[in-house]
């Protein structure tokens, strides 16, 4: 285990990769061809170009592109970030990134800020702190300029068959609306992950990820919308990776 508390952007990650990794979700600004909405996106890390310090570039295309310079110690992980997003009405906000974590590899406490560059206003503001242990890892994070609160827990059963529980509860406060989404994953072969997830609105989500070669794989996944009072029309989403 690492010894650095990492960066903010880990906080709850092992849940978020349960409970949103490889689903039906779709960028504010993608392609679109006849049924069809599809975006691609690729990511680059650079280890060490400085004694503690990494660089990652990511890219969304068309939706939003951005790099990032890291620097960790054996108590601190801070994150500077500058890219452009796209937005619901289909332009680019540029956005500068800054984030601290403070701590060690178990219990770590930390703040995350964005920043409009045109308007120079605030766009995100968010704080939490993380429990990482052998048996449970768990997260406490404020959103929304702290009116949102969300938990999430992660709990690994079985590290051979990458068999994991997650469960996140988000709260508003100005509106008093409390949510739930929980998820299961379960590698049935070493390289066949099935994911599955339900949150208290209705929406029921499902995965089956194929691996190839332990670099390629290939992922389908469905979404049903059960509380929609319209068509409850299922969402199925196809995607590729090829990972390092």
């Amino acid at each position: 285990m690492s010894k650095s508390p990492g960066v903010y952007s880990n906080l709850g990650d092992n849940a978020k990769d349960v409970l949103y990794k490889d689903y039906v979700n779709q960028s504010p600004i993608h392609f679109h061809y006849q049924f069809m909405d599809w975006n691609a996106g690729f990511s680059c890390k650079v280890q060490e170009i400085l004694p503690g310090f990494r660089t990652v570039f990511k890219c969304t295309v068309p939706d939003s592109g951005k790099v990032e310079l890291q620097y960790l110690n054996r108590f601190t992980g801070i994150t500077g970030c500058i890219g452009l997003l796209g937005n619901e009405e289909g332009a680019y906000d540029p956005v500068v990134k800054l984030s601290g974590l403070l701590g060690t590899s178990i219990l770590s406490l930390g703040a995350n800020v964005a920043l409009h560059i045109p308007t120079r206003s605030i766009t995100k503001l968010t704080a939490g702190f993380g429990l990482n242990t052998a048996f449970l890892e768990a997260s406490l994070t404020l959103h929304d300029s702290f009116d949102t609160l969300k938990a999430t827990i992660y709990h690994e059963v079985n590290p051979l068959t990458q068999t994991a529980i997650a469960t996140q509860v988000k709260h508003s406060l100005s509106l008093k609306e409390t949510g739930v989404t929980i998820g299961a994953q379960h590698a049935f072969f070493p390289e066949t992950l099935l994911k599955a997830r339900f949150d208290s609105s209705g929406k029921v989500g499902a995965l089956i990820q194929q691996g190839f070669w332990q670099r390629f794989f290939v992922t389908m996944a469905s979404e049903i919308d059960f509380g929609a009072t319209d068509d409850k029309i299922p969402k199925v989403g196809v995607s590729m990776a090829l990972r390092p």
